[in-house]
This record gives structure tokens, sequence and C-alpha cells, in this order.
């Protein structure tokens, strides 16, 4: 079992880094494998809904950044962690332009894969965002895996987020917890129980007629 973790940040050992390797620091003592991406500085273009990718085999058209070698990466997992800083009570823009192409390329890919988000903040903002990752894994029916509290670090350093006693501990609960439900999924693979077939066709109405 494998679950790769996305910083989102442009800052490689950041806040959110710090939160992520708490999470990731208990997926291996659990005898979980974990890939960390780091989302970097260097630019993401958005999507432009050219529809290209169905004709690509979920691959998006923009081969130029870093989105189509970050979806062979979630294809071959069976978790996905994403975490944030929180920019203007949202996440970071360009990891927004990053998951926008990812799960609009991919939407079958992540089905059934285990799914989580995390945020880092200064102050606030964190609940806006974690609503904003969240959307993403819930439209692709992935199973979200639960903490004890929001999954959310403070600090405007990572020495000030090392001080946040309850939020790395919520990091470590939510590693836990992510290892408990994709054990639970493999065993009930091994019995036979497979993920829920969608009901077909399915139904798309507009707003405005």
């Amino acid at each position: 079992m494998k679950v790769i973790l996305l910083n989102g940040s442009p800052h490689p050992n950041g806040c959110t880094f710090t939160a992520l390797s708490e999470v990731e620091r208990v997926l291996h003592a659990e005898g979980i494998e974990t890939e960390l991406l780091q989302l970097g500085a260097l630019p993401v273009r958005g999507c432009t809904g050219c529809g290209a990718c169905a004709k690509r085999d979920g691959f998006c058209i923009f081969d130029d950044d870093i989105v189509n070698r970050y979806i062979e990466k979630v294809r071959e997992a069976d978790g996905f962690i994403v975490g944030s800083p929180v920019y203007y009570a949202s996440p970071n823009g360009s990891l927004i332009s990053l998951l926008d192409r990812m799960f609009y390329c991919n939407g079958k890919t992540f089905e059934g894969k285990v799914g989580a988000c995390v945020v880092s903040a200064r102050r606030a903002g964190t609940t806006a965002s974690l609503d904003v990752l969240q959307k993403y894994m819930l439209i692709s029916k992935m199973p979200l895996a639960p903490s004890q509290y929001w999954n959310m670090v403070h600090g405007n350093t990572p020495e000030e987020v090392a001080q946040d006693a309850e939020g790395l501990q919520t990091m470590r609960t939510l590693g836990r917890n992510v290892a408990w439900m994709l054990k639970c999924i493999d065993a009930g693979k091994r019995a036979g129980i497979t993920f829920p077939e969608a009901e077909m066709p399915r139904a798309r109405t507009n707003f405005i007629r």
C-alpha cells in the first residue's frame, strides 16, 4: 500500500512540509509506503476546459509542467494527501491550478483511493481552505480519512508549527486513520468486496433550461 503526499507550498521545508512529515512518519510506522511530492515555485498552467485530456488517456494536453508526471504518481497509489499553506483564506493558487487539471483529467483514477487534506496558517482561513481542497476528493468518490479535529496546524515558521501540540497530534491521528482505512479497504478487496458501481446513465441537469 502506498500514499502520495503532495506539498502544495512553494517552500520545500516550510510549515506545510512540517505538518505532512508528521503524517508521513506515522504512516511509515504503520507499514505504509509513501512518496512526498513537492509543488515548488515553477509556474503551473490553469485548466482551459479544452477537454483534450479525454483523448489522451486522462493526461493533460499541456505537458510543460509537473501535472502529467504527478498524475502518473497518483495512478500507482492507494491514497492521496494534499497539504497547502493558506493564502488569502484559500489554498495556494498554483496548487489549485494543479488540482484542477489532475482531477479534471483523472476523475476515475481517484475513485476509491483514501483522501485527506492538510492546511497550514499563521492564524485564520484554514477551514475555508480545507473546504476547497476536500471538494476535489468528494466529487471524485474518494473516502476522506478523519482525524480528531480539522486537519490544520498553526505557525508562521516550521519552528512555531513544531510548538502546535494539538495540530501535530491531529496530524498523527490522521496518519493512523489513513493507515486503518487503507488496511480495511485492502481486507475488503481480498474478501471480494469491490468499489460500488456507478449508476448509469449519469444524470446531468442545468439550472437554466
